[in-house]
């Protein structure tokens, strides 16, 4: 994938690249500032650029959600073969008990035999987070367990 990079003098760095399977381009616009945006164009046309800003929680909650998928369908293709074990991933919200809350609090690999394997959050993936890592509204939950086990998992980080 060849993703084009362009300074943007006073304001920032644009980052894009091409879709596939429709004529546009998509990417961000990272701010000198720290703020992101997303943008969607038409190729070759870059007056028709849509530009969405994003707050900091948003951009963390966008790159979660484009991450988890793939990681979660990798661990579910190494999974296969294991009988009654599956991986989910589980958000965990802004309004979360457990944001702003470390791993070790939550007691999940006692309260449900689930195991925490990663947390993905701005992009940036956390594999085999201790009990002392930090959880924050936005991150995503990367969880192999029992299907009984993930439900309670999903109830611990929304509910307590």
């Amino acid at each position: 994938m060849n993703v084009e990079v362009t300074s943007l003098p006073g304001i920032g760095v644009r980052k894009e690249f091409s879709l596939t399977k429709v004529a546009r381009r998509i990417g961000v616009v990272d701010h000198r500032d720290g703020g992101t945006d997303l943008i969607f164009t038409k190729i070759d046309d870059p007056d028709t650029t849509v530009q969405v800003p994003l707050s900091d929680g948003e951009a963390r909650t966008l790159a979660s959600l484009l991450g988890a998928p793939r990681l979660v369908a990798q661990l579910q293709e190494e999974h296969r073969d294991l009988d009654g074990v599956s991986t989910r991933s589980l958000p965990v919200l802004p309004d979360s008990p457990y944001a702003g809350r470390r791993l070790g609090e939550t007691e999940m690999r006692t309260r449900t035999l689930a195991s925490i394997v990663a947390v993905l959050r701005a992009g940036q993936i956390h594999p085999s987070p201790g009990p002392e890592f930090g959880f924050l509204g936005g991150d995503m939950v990367v969880i192999v367990g029992t299907t009984t086990g993930l439900d309670a998992a999903a109830s611990i980080l929304s509910d307590g």
